[in-house]
């Protein structure tokens, strides 16, 4: 049987893999295991047609065994993150695939912190998603209520709003590519409170729109946008909001390595980096890493994920940490990755260094990436394949002190993850798709 979560919640296709009898059973264990006598659940989605089945489902499951259900609506996961961490709700669950393609859907489960599970503790909800009618449902007077919780994300836009009231962006054009996701709504208007001309682009969702040719996962729109009216920088979001790509006035793509760089060296610049830490996954750039050392900071390490990221953070103490995928946390603000208060966090560092996106990503040069996924059916095997192996070791050799190759097998398929960094880029290409092919061979 495989295992349910991977490395963000569930998900799969939408009514194909995953269907809404997961759901509702997931809405039950949620209640037995993390709500127990009394307490409620908020419940929130992104913009996907499949959103409310998957919706009304949970409710069910959730009710049945007298967990009272808020139902948000549309909302961005931060703020639905907020809003768990900041009301009386014993958990909280997300309805959404995040950047997947919209036939997709997932479901994200959040403690009553508003912080992503430990993996313990999503393993006993899917032990108890599979028995859970073993679960015993509530009599009649026992059931628990829906409560519609719509006004609830107006929390989570007065303190965002609050944010960017703080930065001083007058006379700057910026442009907004929402997905045509959940961010397309309050994403607008939050980024204007600066002070900012703000143009949405992608802000018009209609069920099946989300991600597609959009957003952080396809930013040439944006860049095309940001082109064509002369503005100074430009944002993308993914179909919940919760990662950010940026586009400076060139139209050229910041990478994400480059934007923590950025909020990084402005906080060590300032002594505002607590402990001079930056928590990065595995994946990010050697580039970002040597940067930050160099002017005094320490960069430490975790498995891909941002529940991950925020656990190397409450580890370390450290209040900054990301991934490349844009996924950032300014743990100030916000204790999950929020797009959009990355992007206010960009917009905070240009004003305060009276710069522009292209000239402070100049001071995060990246060393030259490839990476490959490569179908392995036997993907966990791959540390004990001695010819993988020597292929390993021969390809870290010629790559030398500054490079280094990563393998991991991926949480959610049969497939193996292949990166190899360096700085010379063909050796790093040539590297990546002979290993590729060599796992393929051996591991498939």
């Amino acid at each position: 049987m495989s295992r349910l979560f991977g490395t963000d919640g569930i998900r799969g296709v939408a009514n194909v893999d995953l269907k809404p009898t997961t759901a509702y059973a997931l809405g039950r264990a949620v209640a037995h295991r993390l709500v127990g006598q009394g307490g409620g659940i908020v419940i929130g989605q992104d913009t996907r047609r499949s959103g409310d089945m998957f919706v009304a489902a949970i409710v069910a499951g959730a009710t049945s065994l007298g967990a009272d259900a808020h139902v948000v609506g549309v909302v961005p996961t931060p703020a639905l993150a907020f809003i768990t961490g900041h009301g009386p709700f014993a958990a909280g669950i997300m309805v959404s695939a995040s950047h997947n393609p919209a036939a997709d859907n997932g479901l994200k489960v959040l403690d009553g912190d508003g912080l992503k599970l430990d993996d313990s503790v999503e393993n006993e909800l899917e032990a108890l998603v599979w028995r859970s009618e073993e679960l015993a449902g509530r009599p009649n007077d026992e059931l628990g209520r829906v409560i519609d919780g719509g006004a609830r994300l107006d929390e989570y836009r007065a303190h965002r709003i609050g944010l960017a009231e703080g930065i001083k962006a007058n006379g700057l054009r910026l442009v907004l590519d929402a997905a045509n996701g959940s961010g397309s709504f309050v994403g607008p208007e939050i980024l204007a409170a600066t002070g900012a001309s703000v143009e949405a682009i992608h802000a018009d969702p209609d069920g099946t729109n989300i991600n597609v040719r959009s957003g952080a996962t396809a930013p040439s729109s944006l860049a095309a946008a940001v082109l064509a009216s002369g503005a100074d920088v430009g944002f993308a979001l993914d179909g919940d909001a919760d990662r950010l790509i940026a586009v400076d006035a060139a139209g050229q793509v910041v990478d994400g390595d480059q934007v923590l760089g950025i909020l990084a060296l402005d906080r060590l610049a300032r002594g505002a980096l607590p402990g001079g830490v930056l928590v990065v996954s595995v994946l990010s750039n050697g580039g970002l890493q040597a940067v930050v050392e160099a002017a005094g900071g320490q960069v430490v390490r975790t498995p891909v994920g941002d529940k991950y990221i925020l656990e190397g953070m409450q580890v370390s103490g450290a209040g900054l940490g990301g991934e490349k995928s844009g996924h950032v946390i300014v743990l100030e603000q916000t204790t999950s990755g929020d797009g959009i208060v990355t992007a206010l966090e960009v917009l905070r560092v240009m004003g305060r260094r009276e710069s522009g996106l292209a000239e402070l990503a100049a001071a995060i040069p990246m060393l030259p990436q490839q990476q490959r996924a490569v179908h392995a059916r036997h993907k966990d095997q791959w540390e004990g394949d001695p010819v993988l192996q020597t292929a390993i070791a021969d390809a870290t050799r010629r790559l030398g002190g500054s490079g280094r190759v990563l393998i991991r097998p991926s949480g959610t398929e049969p497939a193996l993850r292949v990166m190899v960094e360096g700085p010379d880029a063909d050796l790093v290409a040539e590297l990546a798709d002979l290993l590729a092919t060599l796992a393929g061979e051996r591991l498939d």
